[in-house]
């Protein structure tokens, strides 16, 4: 479904991606775990259009979309959650819902909607309420709402854990194994490496604008490397 090839990305002076190359298929949880730093953010903004490379490809469904607007690419089927969560502090919770169907001319808003409200039941209860006064937890659960009332094929999450209380983590996590279930494939950026991983059907590490290590989210969780490196303690010499 996505296909990042040989990126080259700079973010003014900053050499931010370095011959960055990976997948995503349809249907899975893809994870990219790093430092702050790494490159995570400015992969996903690569993919949406908000950085343009200097070289290498972007490819959804074998369309090339390095080159279109933001727009346009959500329009084909893919929505960014950025980090920070960046809802619309003075509209409602309505209001920021329906600013995430701005582009759809279709007839499936409304069953969209109630997917959300299903998901997120405070959203419905809150509906007049502006967004402003959520707590961390929920406005992250109007960002992530919000991209989906995009109808997206493909959602790029990124770091949806940050700052975010264990108990508010954990109910995230569980959302994105039920978007996931529910025929969304996802790419995760996330510092909390471990959840992440547990999650993912495949996982990348990216250091310093370049992928060092990809596998299984199951093999990399046993892998010595992440262990020391995003996992906090290192593994034990097997017997």
């Amino acid at each position: 479904m996505l296909d990042l090839r040989d990126l080259d990305v700079w973010r003014g002076p900053s050499h931010v991606l370095r011959n960055l190359s990976l997948t995503v298929a349809q249907g899975e949880i893809v994870a990219l775990i790093g430092g702050n730093g790494a490159g995570k953010t400015s992969t996903l903004m690569t993919i949406s259009g908000l950085l343009r490379p200097r070289a290498g490809t972007v490819t959804f469904d074998g369309k090339p979309i390095h080159r279109m607007p933001p727009e346009r690419i959500v329009s084909m089927g893919l929505a960014q959650c950025p980090e920070g969560r960046q809802v619309f502090s003075s509209l409602t919770i309505a209001e920021n819902l329906a600013m995430g169907a701005f582009l759809r001319r279709d007839d499936r808003v409304a069953q969209d909607l109630e997917r959300v409200h299903t998901l997120f039941p405070i959203l419905r209860e809150r509906a007049a309420m502006r967004a402003g006064n959520l707590s961390g937890g929920e406005q992250m659960m109007l960002a992530i709402g919000r991209a989906l009332m995009a109808n997206p094929r493909l959602l790029l999450l990124d770091e949806p854990s940050l700052g975010l209380a264990p108990q508010m983590i954990d109910r995230i996590f569980d959302v994105v194994e039920a978007i996931a279930r529910d025929g969304v494939t996802v790419l995760l950026v996330e510092q909390n490496a471990m959840m992440a991983l547990e999650i993912a059907d495949r996982a990348y590490v990216i250091e310093n604008g370049s992928i060092v290590l990809s596998g299984t989210g199951a093999e990399l969780i046993e892998d010595p490397k992440v262990h020391e490196a995003y996992l906090g303690f290192e593994t034990e010499p097997s017997a």
